[in-house]
Parts: C-alpha cells; structure tokens; sequence
C-alpha cells in the first residue's frame, strides 16, 4: 500500500506511543524531539492535518537549554479538544535539569489556548497536600472517556528509583500553601494506584517497579464473577525469582469511584519518610506467572500493555522458546497466555489495538503490520526499508480504525510521521 509523508520539516516529529489522533480524525499531535531521549532539550508541540500537510505550532517552552525545562509525549483527549503533555519545571537550569522527578502533565486546548495548564498539583515540602504529588508524572494516557488521566511516576523525597503508576481524577481541583516553581496547584486530584516496595521478597508478588501501564477497556471490564470493575488499569510490575532474578510480569490495579479517601494509616500525601500510598479500595493482582517459561517475563522493546476495547484481554510482547520477542495476550480476569504471532524474526515496537478489536498493529522485520487480534497470519503493510529508515515506536490507529499512522527517519536523518490506510 502507498504511505504518505505527512512532516518535513528538518527538525524531529515525535509520535507518543498513544492516542496522537484527534476526536475528528483530522489532526495529529507531536513533540519536535528527533531523539527519543531528548525531551529535557525539546521545545515544541505541534500538529499537522493528515489531508493537507498544515503544521501547526501550539507551544513552545520559555528559555529552553539543553537542561530544560523540556516538553514531550503528547495526548490528546479523545472526546475532547485538548492534549497533555509532559513539561519539565520551569525553572530548569544547569543545577536543576530536568529529570523523572522534575517534570509535570502539561494541558493544553490546541485551538485556542497558547498557556498551559497545570493537570495535578505539586508540593515538594511540608505540609504535603492529599491529591497532591512531590515529584515527577509521564506518560500521560487518557481513559476511554476522556474523564482520567493515567500516568507514571517518581517521587523526588522517598524511593526515587521506586517507579509507579497512578490516576489522576477529575472534579476537585487541588491547591497547595505555596506556589512557585517547585509547588503549583492542579486541575485533577492525583494519587499513586500501584504498591511498590525496595524489600521485595524473592518468589512473591511484591513489585519493586511499577510502569507502562494502559486503561483496561473503554468502560472497563467483566471479571470472572460477572462483575464491571469500571476503571481499572493494567501495568507490568518487576517481582523478583527464588533466585532473586528480575522478572516482569502483567498486574491489574481495580480502581474504587473515589480516589480521595485514605486508608487507615497510609497517607495519600506521603510525609518526609514515606511515599504517597494507594486510596482506600484499590485492588492490585498479579495476571502472569513466567517464571517456568525459557525466557522468563515480559520482554521486547519498550512497550506500553494494551487491551481489547472491552476490557477483556490484555496484549504485551514476550521472547519465545527461539529468543525471538512474539506478540500475546492473556485474559484480563488471569488464564493461559496466547501467543497471537511466530514470526520468524522479533517485533521492533510498541503493538496497538484497533478500535473496533480486530487487528493489532506492530513493527518488525523494518515495516509496519498488522494481525487478527485472535491469532492468524500477520500481513505486511509497507515494504522492508534499511535499518537506517525503518519505523520506529508503533503504528497508531485513528479513531475510525482505517489509518495509521508512524515515525521513521528520512533521508536526511530526521524523524518524520508517515501514513497509510490499513484497509
């Protein structure tokens, strides 16, 4: 099939890893690093109409250094006009870079506002504020709804090489005592969802790093007793073997409707010696078991898990017995994995769901593909490209699920986003 280059300028066109795709269809969002490592020192989000090639610019940083502050990973909602991205502080400088504690969810509507918006507060001394945060949040996901936002994070006082998940929730805007650079307040009450710890004990189910985690589901999902858990959200979690090898596997944290209560004895806020904790009625499970498998745990480049649209099965890379990182699924209640691919050489990038469920797309052998999301035989979509020029991340679907698009770089050695029509 014929792709079309969308971006030219001779800059990067950073794609996140989700939902880079306008309500209407129209538009698709990015960041102008050309590195993915380099967001402290990316400056711009932009946009460009995937019929006529406009670009837009929609923010660039103040006093941008190769210190900070930084923009990046840009989302936009999908039933409404408006993104969020991750903005270092600004106040970011060559004693105060930025870095995964140093960074915040940036909201933006991209066709009418020019200032940001602060997604979840932050306060980074006493008194700490519940709903508030003290370090860092990425890799912002909307849920189906558009209503939460979903997020990674390291916190800057305790554990810091601890990473976690968590929500943030609509409806009650957080202040803080004071607001500067460091502390600000925030549109969304926000709290960790994951429980990670630095005594994990080997053969249990204790997490030592929590990340790259989805919204299970549009509106959730049915587990095994008929029940709808209505938001939930899946993640991989580091355990650790009877041996003390690390492995990741797939968790699933069941989200109450209010993340505001605390439980007994566990601050939402933290304190001085203590992380932020989990609301009152979070459940964390564990989904995967590897540990017999040839090569233990979930592995590939990294990936983001995604699920079906009704919340029933989650979708992760792992190697098989040949060494070679397959596509599968396993259901989101916990059963057998399915592998769903036996390539003959691995995937290269980050598999998404289509928004009806049928196909997943994935990169590998240097082109973008697609597959039946219940197994069959995968179909080549662009031709096989150099190494130098091969699609790189994933290839994101639109919302009517008959476009995808993907990063590549050119000629020229500039990232651009190309497209084509999966069907």
């Amino acid at each position: 099939m014929p792709e079309q280059q969308l971006t030219s300028g001779k800059y990067g066109h950073t794609l996140n890893a989700t939902q880079v795709f306008s309500p209407d269809d129209q538009r698709v969002v990015y960041d102008t690093r050309n590195d993915d490592t380099h967001i402290g020192r990316t400056e711009g989000i932009e946009m460009v109409n995937v019929t006529t090639g406009e670009v837009v610019r929609l923010y660039t940083t103040a006093q941008q250094t190769l210190h900070g502050p930084g923009v990046g990973a840009v989302a936009w909602n999908p039933r409404r006009d408006e993104i969020i991205f991750i903005h270092g502080l600004e106040n970011a400088d060559a004693s105060r870079p930025y870095s995964m504690t140093r960074r915040f969810g940036a909201l933006l509507n991209p066709h009418t506002d020019r200032v940001i918006r602060h997604a979840e507060a932050r306060v980074v001394q006493e008194p700490f504020v519940a709903g508030a945060l003290r370090g860092g949040t990425h890799a912002h996901t909307w849920s189906g709804d558009g209503a939460w936002i979903s997020f990674t994070y390291n916190d800057v006082l305790v554990g810091q090489d601890l990473r976690t998940v968590g929500v943030m929730a609509p409806g009650q805007h957080v202040a803080v005592p004071v607001t500067d650079c460091e502390s600000f307040a925030g549109e969304y009450f926000t709290v960790v969802v994951a429980t990670v710890t630095e005594h994990q004990r080997p053969g249990s189910d204790d997490i030592g790093k929590a990340f790259d985690e989805c919204w299970i589901g549009q509106d959730g999902y049915l587990d095994d007793a008929g029940q709808h858990h209505t938001r939930a959200i899946a993640f991989q979690g580091n355990v650790r073997s009877e041996e003390g090898t690390v492995v990741t596997e797939v968790f699933v944290a069941d989200l109450p409707d209010d993340v505001t209560l605390q439980e007994n004895g566990l601050p939402l806020a933290g304190t001085g010696q203590v992380r932020p904790q989990v609301p009152r009625g979070v459940r964390q499970r564990r989904v995967t078991y590897t540990g017999q498998r040839k090569h233990p745990g979930l592995q590939g480049p990294r990936f983001r898990l995604r699920t079906s649209p009704d919340g029933a099965e989650i979708y992760f890379l792992m190697k098989d017995d040949a060494d070679l990182v397959q596509l599968y699924r396993v259901p989101t209640a916990g059963g057998n994995i399915v592998p769903l691919t036996w390539l003959a050489y691995s995937i290269q990038g980050q598999c998404n769901i289509s928004p009806d469920g049928r196909w997943v797309s994935f990169l590998a052998d240097n082109s973008v593909w697609v597959t039946d999301a219940t197994g069959g035989t995968p179909r080549r979509l662009t031709a096989r490209t150099h190494d130098a020029q091969a699609p790189v991340g994933g290839a994101l679907w639109n919302h009517r699920g008959d476009r995808l698009v993907y990063n590549r770089y050119d000629a020229e050695g500039f990232l651009q986003i190309y497209s084509i029509h999966a069907f």
